[in-house]
């Protein structure tokens, strides 16, 4: 059937190397590292540790993080091997094309348009508030009405518009220039992170830390899932794979580097923020803050109010670098329209794209409130990381052939853990973000068979050979 011809693994390679619109490799695996912590230290270590903490899991909160840790290694692995095998832009997009199939490859990429596109709304709004708190520490007070969306009892959220802005300015400037910023936002954010630590480790009560699991195994799920955003980002990396200059060996080392580094650092603030703090207590937007608030060290709260400033912002721009590539990859294919495509010409950047999506997450930021964006970016992921550990094990049986920088470790047996983790922790989402989930899917497919179907480069190709297109070509 036309709907799952899939794309040949060398023709994908080919497109990248070759043409007008190509993108150029100026990243290295130092550059990723850094781009992959950026985007995972964020919301999740400032904000989602405590509540977790004080809702779900209690001090257990730290086996919530391996947990979800172990869950983001399975599709970690997985992606370093798609990502080594099939260096191009589109992430699990491509992926999907070369092993499932065009019907899936457009699910995924309208999925991950969601994963990206709402997420950097998400963290833009965050950001704002944060940014707005920061400033009153300082004397410094901002019109409510600017600070906040139109739906939101606001006339404009304009900080968050405000970034928004620079960071698409940004990204078409260059890519290298966007990971140099990101290094140096990184330094910045992971001192503070390690300045908490050197400061509460003193303050942590052992009796703090007891009953540790009074949710049970259940509530440790639980925060797993919850905590699960805090994980998010690193596969934004894979997007960037035709702007690395030796994506074999570099996307497996900053996808795999960055995860490590994260890991360690969550598990080491949810100790000792659950050991500073009785844990009912860290119901709090800011929990890190609250912690250093309550033993005296409030030049800290300034200082980890401002980690957060950056923290969220490299979030934000790593979102946003990863969702134009795939927007960039869809319309090389034609599903969606080719004027995208376009390279720019003295930046070698998806301009148009990036441009396209900064308009989109300007006017959302700036319009509507934080909690309307939502879990979506959660379901999002957790479906693409599905799909990608898959894909794994179908390139496996279909192209054996194909010559692999990294190999997920114990395939098939590896991917499937991974596919059946991240089925497992969207079951424990509520309905209404499934039901927005599967809207989101039903207006994709609608746009999938009114223009991409028909406008599909595969397509086009086998009408001007005169082969059917309903045959499906071969990976």
């Amino acid at each position: 059937m036309s709907l799952f011809r899939t794309k040949n693994v060398d023709d994908i390679k080919a497109d990248a190397e070759g043409g007008e619109n190509r993108l150029a490799r100026k990243l290295t695996a130092f550059d990723l590292m850094m781009l992959g912590v950026g985007a995972i230290i964020g919301a999740g270590i400032f904000v989602l540790t405590g509540t977790a903490a004080a809702t779900k899991a209690g001090p257990a909160i730290v086996l919530s993080f391996v947990l979800s840790g172990i869950g983001c290694a399975f599709a970690g692995f997985c992606y370093a091997e798609m990502a080594s095998t099939i260096p191009v832009a589109g992430s699990a997009y491509t992926y999907a094309y070369a092993t499932m199939g065009e019907l899936f490859a457009w699910i995924i990429g309208w999925d991950l348009i969601l994963e990206y596109a709402v997420g950097a709304i998400t963290v833009s709004i965050g950001w704002s508030g944060y940014f707005v708190k920061l400033l009153e520490g300082y004397g410094i007070h901002l019109p409510a009405a600017w600070t906040h969306g139109t739906f939101d009892g606001g006339i404009l959220n304009v900080p968050a518009v405000a970034l928004v802005a620079a960071i698409t300015t940004l990204l078409v400037i260059g890519v290298k220039e966007s990971a140099r910023v990101t290094s140096i936002v990184v330094v910045v954010k992971v001192a503070i992170v390690l300045l908490f630590l050197a400061l509460g480790f003193k303050w942590v009560r052992p009796e703090n830390w007891t009953p540790f699991m009074p949710y049970g195994v259940t509530g440790i799920a639980a925060g797993a899932g919850v905590i699960f955003f805090a994980y998010i980002g690193f596969d934004a990396l894979t997007t960037t794979s035709e702007e690395v200059v030796r994506p074999q060996r570099d996307l497996p080392i900053g996808i795999l580097g960055s995860l490590a580094i994260c890991t360690i650092l969550y598990i080491a603030v949810a100790a000792v923020l659950t050991g500073m703090v009785p844990f009912k207590l860290l119901d709090d937007p800011a929990p890190v803050a609250l912690a250093l608030g309550r033993v005296g060290i409030t030049w800290g709260m300034k200082l980890v109010s401002l980690g957060a400033v950056f923290g969220l912002a490299s979030v934000v721009l790593v979102m946003m670098m990863g969702q134009p590539r795939v927007f960039f990859a869809m319309s090389r294919d034609g599903l969606v329209s080719p004027w995208i495509s376009r390279v720019h010409p003295r930046f070698k950047t998806p301009y148009r794209s990036t441009i396209i999506t900064g308009i989109f997450v300007a006017v959302f930021a700036g319009t509507i409130p934080i909690h309307i964006a939502g879990e979506l970016t959660s379901i999002g992921t957790l479906f693409a990381f599905v799909l990608v550990c898959i894909g794994v094990v179908v390139l496996r049986y279909t192209r054996p052939d194909l010559p692999r920088a990294f190999r997920a470790p114990g395939s098939p047996v590896l991917p499937v853990l991974g596919a059946a983790c991240c089925l497992l922790m969207m079951v424990f989402l509520d309905k209404w973000t499934w039901l927005r989930f599967v809207v989101w899917l039903v207006v994709g497919l609608v746009l999938y068979f009114t223009y991409g179907r028909i406008n599909s480069r595969l397509a086009a190709e086998r009408r001007e050979a005169g082969q059917p297109v309903t045959q499906p070509t071969q990976p």
